[in-house]
């Protein structure tokens, strides 16, 4: 069952069975349980909004949890070219974890969208996804000076 993303609340499915019984030709199973995280991710998801000319940036930090320690071997993104990124191990006085930092490089208006890809050195899960959304203005909005009226 495909749990990423549920980590933290609980998961209901519900399956039908068919089988040649005459009297009951289906049978309706339910799955149930808590997803337990694997890290704590905070955010989420990473959004970088604002206009061309502004320094766009943002932070995520990743936290594992004690039941399922893991270091982070490696960092790659899906396209890359619109954000730099760096990953830094998090001040010891800080608890364990990682402090992924982003900037925005797109000089011009428009969207994009691209992932990072965390590979840890943990057998349940090697990788960690964070979707990377950018939405970056033309800054219209104030650029234009008022006239006075004389």
């Amino acid at each position: 069952m495909y749990t990423r993303g549920y980590g933290g609340r609980r998961l209901r499915k519900t399956i039908t069975v068919f089988v040649n019984d005459r009297n009951n030709p289906h049978q309706k199973l339910i799955i149930a349980g808590q997803v337990e995280k694997f890290a704590s991710i905070t955010p989420e998801r990473v959004r970088l909004v604002g206009p061309v000319d502004e320094k766009i940036t943002a932070s995520v930090t990743i936290v594992p949890k004690k039941k399922y320690p893991f270091e982070i071997i490696e960092t790659s993104a899906k396209k890359g070219g619109y954000f730099y990124y760096k990953l830094e191990k998090m001040d010891p006085s800080q608890g364990k974890g990682y402090l992924l930092t982003l900037e925005n490089l797109k000089k011009e208006k428009g969207r994009y969208y691209d992932t990072i890809f965390l590979k840890t050195n943990n057998k349940t899960r090697p990788l960690i996804n964070i979707n990377v959304y950018g939405s970056i203005t033309d800054n219209s909005m104030g650029a234009t000076p008022i006239k006075e009226k004389k």
